[in-house]
């Protein structure tokens, strides 16, 4: 994109991404048609920051870790895909100087945070970003989830990553708004429809309601399991959490909602600009 462009573009603060299935965004699968659409418009839409931030449902620690390596290798943490699945490249830099200070933001608010040397990035990272941001000219750092998969946990979480966030530092949580593997691939019955629109709708008001206070909104975020057919889009919560550290971060309404078909499934994007 030429700079001019770059000029009239939106500066992104934090972003939910619903990434999809394995690798099957790169691969040209019917399913996640929308999803790449969606993030190819973000990627002419957003203005190129310095450095991000990823949260990746696919990593989770005791205690929280942060891939702190120069140069990360990529982790094909999926199985059974075609071999050109294992060819994937996406060459960024990594950004030891960030993965420190979030270290340090962890340690001033009480968490412990501990730096890993050793894992590549995931799949979480590199399928979504090889869209948004092909040349892989943006350092990255990827943090994990706390395996105790905790909401207020990955709230506070947020509010550490917010602590080191500027201008030129994007955050992004990647996860899914809906993944219940049962149901991909496959016709949902109209009981599961009901569930996942009833979820999505839910998911949506909670995101960009301007009638719900920020106490209200993080109310929800903490019981967010007791409504109308969270359980269903979510047995296990863990690609749900990233759009919690987004939250924690912002403590704000997004500024925008996208939803999507991704596999046959209504699902959604957030942004905070």
């Amino acid at each position: 994109m030429s700079e001019g462009l770059r000029a009239m573009s939106t500066k992104a603060k934090a972003l939910f991404i619903s990434h999809g299935g394995g690798p099957l965004p790169l691969l040209g699968e019917p399913g996640h048609a929308e999803m790449v659409k969606t993030l190819q418009q973000l990627s002419h839409q957003l203005e190129k920051p310095k450095a991000i931030i990823v949260v990746s449902a696919h990593w989770e620690a005791e205690p929280i870790e942060v891939i702190s390596q120069e140069q990360p290798s990529l982790y094909y943490d999926y199985y059974g895909f075609p071999p050109e699945s294992y060819e994937i490249q996406y060459p960024c830099k990594g950004n030891p100087e960030l993965a420190q200070k979030v270290i340090k933001a962890g340690e001033a608010q009480g968490i412990a945070i501990k730096a890993n040397l050793e894992r590549g990035f995931d799949h979480g990272l590199f399928v979504p970003m090889k869209i948004l941001f092909p040349e892989a000219d943006v350092s990255c750092i990827q943090v994990s989830l706390n395996s105790n998969l905790d909401a207020q946990t990955h709230l506070k979480l947020g509010k550490i990553l917010k602590s080191v966030l500027d201008d030129d530092v994007l955050l992004i949580g990647s996860g899914f708004s809906f993944h219940n593997m049962r149901s991909f691939f496959k016709p949902q019955s109209h009981e599961e429809i009901e569930l996942n629109m009833a979820f999505e709708n839910w998911l949506t008001e909670t995101m960009t309601s301007p009638h719900l206070s920020e106490e209200e909104r993080r109310t929800r975020f903490i019981e967010w399991d007791a409504t109308k057919g969270a359980r269903y889009c979510h047995p296990r919560e863990e690609h749900l959490l990233p759009l919690h550290v987004c939250y924690g971060a912002m403590q704000q309404s997004a500024s925008r909602a996208m939803r999507l078909p991704i596999l046959g499934v209504s699902s959604s994007m957030y942004l905070w600009s």
